[in-house]
């Protein structure tokens, strides 16, 4: 059953303390010294008389021989990044690419241009290079290097020299061909595994990633009504001389909550949702790397089978298959070696997620309930206090 249980196995002699777990794997996958630094800050707008778009600062720090200065700091747009996304893909066809946030967004949850928005996908565009830069074969890769280095008219150069209008349309129509032409014959039982896997992983994302919106938008309801209520018992407690104390006690207790409500709500927002949603990307992803695959791996098979009804031009056709081998192989290793690291690292992803977020609301229960048993405490003392100067002659 190729489920998500694995991500939830721990091994006896983890700690139980939410905490301690997350340091233990980050001890445990402490990444080796680093010699490329890479953030993403500072969103611009530009308005001009055909479109408004948004810039961000990429600031480059590297230790890297390849490079010719130590740092580098350029702007680039959304476009950028995608031309970036397509020209790793171009060249790595079998490697799993990072994912960029979408383009265009849900109608109803938020502006285009609005903080909110700008800050999630500024967040989400930093992931996007440090996952190429700690990536063993795509932080190599020469265009990541000039996306990283370029100005931008120099950028601009460089993207003019890549492939044509009728090459790009050529690959179109070849992709769409090979998608329908049906299940690949000599496709090896791993990558198999690997489709039913990802199928299997795909409908599981997506069930959590609509749960953990669902249980947002309660929390978030439940918020809204809740940081009425304080404001409700101060205003009682003007017309209620005997128990306004109480009531302002109430108000407080209240509005501690609600605070702590909110922190919850953040800790979701920037947390939570953006990792599921990420590798509901992922897995979109993944499934058109193995299609890449399947369709090297058809052309081989159609070369073959060319070969075995053809009496002439064998040496040719033998030639031609002998190449294809060699890159079918090429595509076969680069998936294996990046489908573990990429488990490895959905894994830890889940796994400090999850923890992340139960410790959060440990925390967010325990400062809750320490509020209300300290207000209780303190009316119980009350009483008693008015208990006392009753039985007194």
């Amino acid at each position: 059953d190729t489920s998500l249980t694995e991500v939830n196995s721990f091994s006896p002699s983890v700690p139980i303390s939410p905490s301690s777990m997350i340091n233990q794997y980050k001890f445990e996958d402490e990444p080796e010294l680093r010699d490329l630094f890479i953030t993403v800050d500072d969103p611009e707008s530009h308005i001009t008389a055909i479109e408004t778009f948004i810039t961000y600062r990429v600031v480059t720090k590297t230790t890297r021989g390849e490079f010719d200065s130590s740092e580098y700091e350029v702007r680039r747009r959304y476009q950028d990044f995608l031309w970036l996304k397509s020209k790793l893909e171009e060249a790595h066809p079998t490697l799993i690419i990072p994912p960029l946030p979408e383009k265009f967004i849900m109608k109803g949850m938020v502006e285009r241009f609005s903080d909110e928005f700008i800050e999630t996908r500024k967040k989400a565009l930093h992931k996007f290079l440090n996952r190429i830069a700690d990536h063993p074969t795509l932080t190599f890769n020469e265009d990541f290097k000039i996306f990283l280095t370029a100005q931008a008219w120099e950028l601009s150069s460089h993207k003019k020299q890549g492939p044509g209008l009728l090459s790009r349309m050529g690959q179109t129509v070849r992709a769409v061909a090979s998608s329908v032409r049906g299940a690949v014959k000599n496709r090896p039982e791993m990558f198999t595994e690997m489709n039913n896997y990802m199928e299997t992983f795909s409908q599981k994302i997506s069930l959590l990633d609509k749960i953990a919106h669902r249980i947002y938008k309660e929390e978030r309801d439940y918020f809204n009504e809740m940081k009425e209520y304080g404001p409700i018992h101060t205003l009682w407690s003007a017309s209620e001389e005997d128990i306004a104390d109480s009531l302002k006690g109430l108000a407080s207790c209240i509005d501690r909550c609600c605070r702590a409500t909110e922190k919850r709500m953040a800790g979701l927002s920037e947390h939570l949702l953006p990792i599921l949603h990420e590798y509901v990307l992922y897995s979109e992803i993944l499934m058109g790397v193995l299609k890449r695959r399947d369709q090297i791996q058809g052309e081989l098979d159609s070369r073959v089978d060319a070969l075995a009804s053809k009496k002439t031009e064998k040496d040719l056709f033998s030639e031609e298959i002998g190449k294809l081998e060699d890159k079918v192989e090429r595509a076969n290793n680069a998936l294996k070696a990046d489908w573990d690291r990429w488990k490895q690292n959905m894994q830890w992803d889940m796994r400090s997620t999850f923890m992340n977020v139960a410790e959060n609301n440990l925390h967010y229960y325990e400062e809750c309930l320490a509020t209300w048993e300290s207000f209780l405490a303190s009316q119980t003392v009350d009483l008693h206090v008015d208990e006392d100067s009753e039985d007194r002659p």
